[in-house]
């Protein structure tokens, strides 16, 4: 058995090792785009426990796990950073009020952790870090049902979740042709390996990065495989949250059983007062009142989703101008007055966006993007900011959507965050915002309205690759559609110029063309003319200005 004190510790070590190998885990990449990171963002997610966990001496085991989850939960940033979290909150489910770290107990944790990320995951995939965490958890049980004792069964966990990474690429495919294992299973191995220094050796292992580093430069941004992505093979995207009825007998497990019979891609996640739905399927009634007889429904919301099955992966967007430090967890959030019916808080980086959402309406700008995912507690505390009774949350990236609807039930406002991938999608969401409309209605257009937006983007290969049939070198320029690759060149506005040409349809009615930090004036400005002089008399062309780092130019049509 192991105390408090020692399971603090063994969570602080697990951080700085992680910490230390974030670069290593960056790498595993499948994908050149310059792009989010797995290891950063698990690591910054996983560090915001630490100044926590400091704070307590002689606490209880089960103390300390809560802790360390109410932190993550607050931290996390991206897919892989908010799967973490949910791993450590059942971790301290498992645990409960625990005063040490037993056997039994642990075995417990790693199982109530599996259970609570496979729960969240649209359509949970194996070959990821679901699967080395599963893994673990089934080896935990096998070495208590042995007569293990703690460090035993712990020891088991982690040999299982070594064995099952190793088999991650013959479970996904692209990790097999890139000779890589999974980024997030790998994050999760070291988690363990530094846990296990302190329960095994008594050793914390110290950080070699300073504390206030908090993401890698812009030459070292990389992309992880495409985390927790599904395609989307039915019709309506339906979202809801029930507030439970204390005198319903009924699990949430039965809705989630339900809810698969009628659709996929199903996310049921609870507590003891909510349980908040997401299906994808094509009788929304259906699953509306199945979710009724577990109680009243708020923050409901259905979207058409087929014009989005073919933009579901890598729809790599924004980049942070700077890394956004995480708040100190320690200092409290207190929101301000609510003094206006509703507000908007939207993710972006570059001061030409940020400066463009402010004039579309956004209150509160959090400055962020796939090179720097933004934690639940930034994006929270853009709501509690904001002065508003219902606030609209753009993501406009699809690795923070998870984080973002984190703050959901945490918030004193009423949250309602829009499944935004893109600028572009974020941008036309607010231009269709209807001061008449009540907040649903408005959720349910303004969304449709993102979904028509194709975007397209011109970036650089951050590293040699073979991906979907191209074979890259680095420093490549490469178009992009709907986050995949359309082609590769070696001349930026030649580049640019074609990718505009495929995008441009016989109904295309307007082209806005953003420009980024690394694209001069002229240059701009000489592409605007070609425009003009070749699609001006079918389409209306817009130049902005936009800043952003990155992606040479962010292109929507519509």
């Amino acid at each position: 058995m192991f105390n408090g004190n020692t399971l603090r510790d063994a969570i602080i070590s697990a951080a700085n090792n992680l910490t230390n190998n974030k670069k290593a885990v960056d790498d595993l990449n499948v994908f050149p785009v310059p792009d989010g990171d797995t290891g950063t963002n698990m690591s910054m997610t996983l560090s915001n426990s630490v100044r926590e966990l400091e704070k307590l001496e002689g606490a209880s085991a089960g103390k300390v796990a809560a802790v360390n989850a109410s932190a993550l939960l607050r931290g996390a940033r991206g897919n892989s950073g908010v799967i973490t979290s949910l791993l450590f909150r059942g971790f301290a489910k498992g645990i409960g009020e625990g005063d040490e770290l037993t056997a039994e107990n642990l075995a417990a944790a790693f199982k109530f952790g599996v259970e609570g990320a496979y729960k969240a995951v649209m359509k949970p995939t194996e070959g990821t870090i679901l699967t080395v965490a599963r893994v673990a958890s089934e080896k935990a049980d096998e070495a208590l049902a042995d007569g293990a004792d703690t460090l035993g069964v712990f020891d088991a966990a982690l040999n299982g979740a070594r064995e099952a990474l190793a088999t991650t690429p013959e479970l996904l495919p692209t990790l097999k042709k890139a000779g890589v294992v999974d980024a997030g299973g790998r994050g999760f191995v070291l988690i363990l390996e530094g846990m296990q220094s302190v329960l095994k050796d008594g050793v914390i292992i110290k950080s070699e990065v300073a504390q206030t580093e908090t993401v890698s430069t812009e030459s070292e941004n990389r992309n992880a495989a495409g985390e927790f992505d599904a395609e989307i093979t039915f019709t309506y995207c339906t979202e809801f949250i029930v507030n439970r009825d204390p005198e319903c007998e009924k699990q949430p497990e039965e809705l989630r059983s339900y809810l698969e019979s009628i659709g996929d891609c199903v996310v049921v996640v609870d507590d003891e007062e909510i349980i908040k739905v997401h299906v994808h399927t094509d009788h929304p009634g259906n699953a509306i009142e199945n979710g009724l007889t577990f109680g009243g429904l708020v923050h409901l919301k259905i979207e058409n989703m087929r014009d989005q099955h073919e933009r579901a992966k890598h729809d790599a967007e924004e980049a942070a101008k700077k890394p956004t430090k995480n708040a100190d967890l320690t200092e409290t959030i207190v929101p301000v007055e609510k003094t206006k019916p509703v507000g908007f808080v939207s993710v972006c980086a570059g001061a030409g966006l940020e400066e463009l959402f402010h004039d579309l309406g956004v209150d509160n700008v959090v400055s962020g993007g796939q090179t720097m995912n933004p934690s639940t507690d930034d994006i929270l505390r853009a709501v509690e900011s904001c002065p508003a009774e219902t606030v609209f949350v753009l993501p406009n990236n699809k690795n923070i959507i998870m984080a973002a609807e984190q703050t959901v039930p945490i918030s004193t406002r009423k949250v309602i965050v829009l499944h935004t991938r893109t600028i572009p999608q974020g941008i036309t969401a607010m231009l269709n915002f209807s001061d008449e409309a009540d907040d649903e209605t408005n959720a349910i257009e303004m969304q449709k309205a993102a979904e028509k937006i194709a975007t397209g983007q011109v970036t650089f290969a951050a590293r040699d690759s073979d991906f979907d049939g191209h074979k890259i070198k680095e420093g490549q320029i490469m178009a992009l559609t709907g986050g995949k690759i359309a082609f590769t060149d070696s001349d930026v506005e030649r580049a640019t110029l074609k990718l505009i040409g495929k995008m441009i349809k016989r109904s295309s009615e307007f082209v806005t063309v953003i420009y980024g930090k690394d694209i001069t004036d002229v240059a701009a400005e000489d592409l605007e003319r070609q425009l003009n002089e070749k699609y001006g008399d079918k389409v209306e062309i817009t130049l902005v200005n936009g800043g952003q780092p990155v992606y040479y130019y962010i292109i929507s049509v519509e």
